[in-house]
């Protein structure tokens, strides 16, 4: 690679000087101006890119409806466009060297067999909704919005799928698993991620590059939101957990909101691109505010960066969820108590389709400290995939730590797999053949680690050599598949001593041999071991020490027994993982300063005994915090016994979603957590409008004050004022959402007939924010009562007080300040 794929800039920039409409969709204004698009796009080419995106951001059915064009149209005429684009341009430029497109796979022939030298991306942007359980729109309904936009693109002759500017992992996946289902078309992701490292749904870049390489795109990178300075570090650590080509595509800085230019001139933005010259970069662009002069002196720039060569396999590997990264490397403990084996208890929540119990299980061994959960839900009436699925959701909208999805059925593994929206363990596969033709193909499409059990149709063997056969059968198997040894965590199987003394010694040999010649992991159910004996938890630590000490990395424990997890501690501080044993110091002191204040209490009670108020007792604000909807309402259903509505609504639950919103601001939760936890509240808050209701207490509002919100006219964003309408909803607000590209009469007749104190105002677009002062010098003029709050991407501080709002809000948890400060 002599230097990196040179892309497009941006489509927006140039169609708004071309006269595109604020509020106008842009791929309605390329069917009816299908030469302006042609002429974007030539001098695009004309400005040395090598891939040209199609006007298709937004065109599909969600972003659609209502604009008198259908998704075939829309890209049918873009890709007519892009294709003339292209065929005048090198009509008009013979002789000009054909682009390296080796990077992916078949599509240099491709262009050759269309005689092109230039290649087309169908652009594809997201849907605009929040999927669950951020939002209400499924995995499914998303994934069929972008399996009908890349049919399109791939009938009318797309060389390769561009998925871009996604901020929700589980969105991405909806997007990429299309395209490779859908089309034989190379794929390349790009999320956009704030300068904290995570996109603002909380998504990691280790996560998101973990996801998409495991799915199987062909490239990933970062565009839009930020200028190339910022995304640099990104950039450096997206190169640590993925060996596939990076893309960069920054914006031109950020846009001045007063001007609504962005800061960076294009010979700015072509010197800062300069400093990635020593990165791996396979594709560069440029996104909102560059246009071709930019593209061409990237150009110009990138030309004489030097051939990085082949970028060394250093990558990282691990598991994660979108919010959380467990990196393999040291002792990671999986939690074993989503399992209905000898649970009874927990094979009746199953049947019943008790998910708030199973959350609770859930949520004790997160906070217990283990570094993944499994998921087991085979128990004898259910149905193990359907089970599967719905533990799953009610999971995603409580739990942060990566998962492992327990079965031997391989349609409920690929459910689970499928819905997943980050990188799991399958648990397990083993060495007869049968078993590893049905999984590995399932394991590899979705780019799980895996369990592999030393057993086969003929059962465990009796001695270490013949699971260390079985092992390495499957290791074999899995190479063939492309699935390496860092990516198997081996089990040589624990089987109980009281019955079998001598396994105890085969399992540890076969342990130790297996990750030493093999370079694999291990795992191990560790309790197995102590089955039928007294005092069980000697035997089991003792095992899960020796275990760990032949290269145990991922035992399989109960994380709420204290002694199993003092053990972890102990050996990380024994095996040099834990540094300086600061983590050994830190967990027993907290455990050293409990004991003291414990007899301190005591002491001033006099040992009276009772267990009332004890560190067991679940309270309201540890419910919502954990977003535990089931407990919430029962908690707040006693708090009432003793206490009035309003009392339990000021007391209890408006004082555990601040606690809520204090976490959020430190970056403890992030916005999955936020909303499930103003859900937990709401229903507590709709059982006491049920319980007002029900005895006709009319004089009794519980509603904390009513609060219009829309974005401007011209603008058609609105996933950030949907996201604020949940949250102040689930405070107690009463909420009146006028939508989208709201004209400002539209909204002064709102505020006017809901005497509504607060208002509040979105703007992603530059071009909108004059919308947005004069829709505030309206309601001034109208309601000069009602306060405005402001906010979205385009929107500063600064900006926000030029045009007179009264607050700006840069997230969901500054609004709810404002509407404290307005309506208590």
């Amino acid at each position: 690679m002599s230097k990196p794929l040179i892309l497009d800039g941006a489509m927006g920039t140039m169609l708004q000087a071309a006269g595109l409409r604020p509020g106008e969709h842009p791929e309605v204004f390329g069917c009816q101006h299908p030469d302006v698009i042609t002429e974007i796009e030539k001098k695009y080419l004309a400005a040395g890119s090598d891939v040209i995106y199609t006007n298709t951001f937004g065109a599909n059915s969600k972003k659609l409806q209502g604009c008198g064009i259908t998704v075939d149209e829309a890209v049918k005429c873009a890709l007519a466009s892009a294709e003339k684009a292209v065929t005048e341009h090198e009509a008009a430029t013979t002789g000009q060297p054909t682009p390296d497109f080796s990077i992916f796979k078949g599509l240099k022939e491709r262009l050759s067999e269309k005689g092109r030298h230039h290649a087309i991306a169908l652009d594809v942007g997201p849907i605009g909704e929040l999927l669950e359980p951020l939002g209400t729109v499924t995995f499914e309904d998303a994934y069929a919005a972008y399996a009908e936009e890349i049919e399109a693109g791939a009938r009318y002759g797309a060389d390769l799928i561009v998925i871009e500017t996604f901020t929700d992992l589980s969105d991405a996946r909806a997007a990429v698993l299309a395209a490779k289902e859908h089309s034989d078309l190379p794929v390349a992701v790009t999320m956009t991620f704030e300068e904290s490292g995570r996109t603002f749904t909380g998504t990691t870049i280790a996560s998101f590059a973990m996801a998409m390489e495991g799915l199987g795109a062909d490239a990933v990178g970062i565009n839009c939101s930020l200028g190339p300075e910022e995304i640099r570090p990104l950039i450096e650590e997206m190169e640590d957990w993925t060996s596939l080509p990076i893309i960069v595509k920054p914006n031109a800085g950020l846009p001045d909101p007063k001007t609504g230019e962005y800061r960076l001139k294009a010979a700015d933005f072509a010197a800062q691109m300069n400093k990635y010259s020593d990165l791996s970069i396979a594709l560069a662009g440029g996104c909102c505010g560059t246009d071709p002069e930019y593209i061409r002196l990237l150009s110009d720039t990138a030309a004489k960066w030097a051939d990085p060569g082949k970028r060394p396999d250093r990558r990282k590997r691990g598991v994660c969820s979108p919010s959380n990264v467990c990196e393999f490397g040291g002792v990671r403990v999986i939690g074993e108590r989503l399992n209905p084996t000898g649970k009874k208890k927990f094979q009746q929540a199953l049947l019943e389709h008790d998910m708030g119990y199973i959350c609770k299980v859930a949520l004790q061994e997160e906070e217990a400290g283990a570094d993944i959960l499994d998921v087991n839900v085979g128990v004898p009436g259910g149905d193990e995939k359907e089970l599967m699925v719905e533990v799953l959701r009610a999971l995603l909208g409580v739990i942060s730590l990566p998962l492992q999805f327990d079965s031997r059925d391989p349609e409920t593994i690929e459910a689970a797999l499928r819905l997943y929206p980050g990188r799991a363990i399958v648990n397990s596969i083993n060495a007869d053949d049968a078993t590893l033709d049905r999984m590995l193909p399932v394991i590899k499409k979705y780019g799980a680690a895996s369990i592999v059990l030393c057993l086969d149709e003929d059962g465990i063997p009796t001695d270490a050599r013949g699971r260390i056969e079985k092992a390495e059968h499957v290791i074999d198997r899995c190479a063939q598949e492309g699935i390496g040894p860092e990516d198997l965590l081996v089990d040589c199987l624990t089987l109980t001593v009281s019955a079998q003394q001598d396994q105890a010694r085969e399992t540890l040999k076969a342990l130790r041999y297996i990750t030493e010649h093999h370079h694999t992991h291990a795992s191990l159910g560790v309790s197995n071991i102590s089955f039928g004996l007294p005092a069980r938890k000697h035997i089991t630590e003792s095992f899960l020490v020796q275990a760990m000490a032949c290269g145990l990395d991922f035992p399989i424990i109960n994380p709420n027994q204290l002694e199993m997890m003092d053990a972890v501690a102990s050996f990380k501080v024994l095996s040099g993982e834990d540094a300086n044993c600061a983590s050994y110091i830190e967990r027993f002191a907290d455990r050293v300063e409990e004991k003291a204040v414990e007899k301190k209490k005591s002491a001033a009670s006099g040992n009276a005994g009772s267990n009332a108020g004890s560190a067991g007792d679940m309270t309201i604000e540890h419910a919502v915090l954990k977003g535990l909807k089931d407990e919430t309402r029962v908690l707040a259903e006693k708090a009432l016994l003793t206490m009035s509505e309003e009392e339990v609504i000021n007391k209890e639950l408006i004082p555990a979603l601040d606690v809520v919103g204090e976490q959020y601001e430190k970056g403890i939760l992030f916005l999955p957590q936020l909303i499930s936890s103003a859900n937990a509240a709401t229903a507590a808050f709709d059982m006491i409008k049920e319980r007002i209701s029900a005895r006709n207490a009319g004089g009794v509002n519980i509603s904390r004050g009513t609060i219009v919100i829309c974005t401007v006219k011209g603008d058609i964003h609105d996933i950030g004022k949907n996201i604020v309408k949940v949250v102040l909803e689930n405070y107690g607000y009463h909420m009146i959402d006028l939508g989208k590209d709201v004209p400002v009469e539209k909204v002064v007749d709102a505020v006017k007939s809901s005497g509504a104190r607060l208002l509040g105002l979105s703007a992603l677009m530059t071009t909108t924010l004059p919308a947005m002062k004069e829709t505030i010098e309206a309601v001034r003029s109208a309601s000069p009562d009602t306060k405005v709050m402001v906010g979205g991407a385009v929107v500063t501080p600064e900006y926000a007080a030029e045009i007179g709002a009264d607050f700006y809000c840069g997230d969901a948890r500054d609004s709810v300040k404002a509407a404290q400060e307005v309506l208590g």
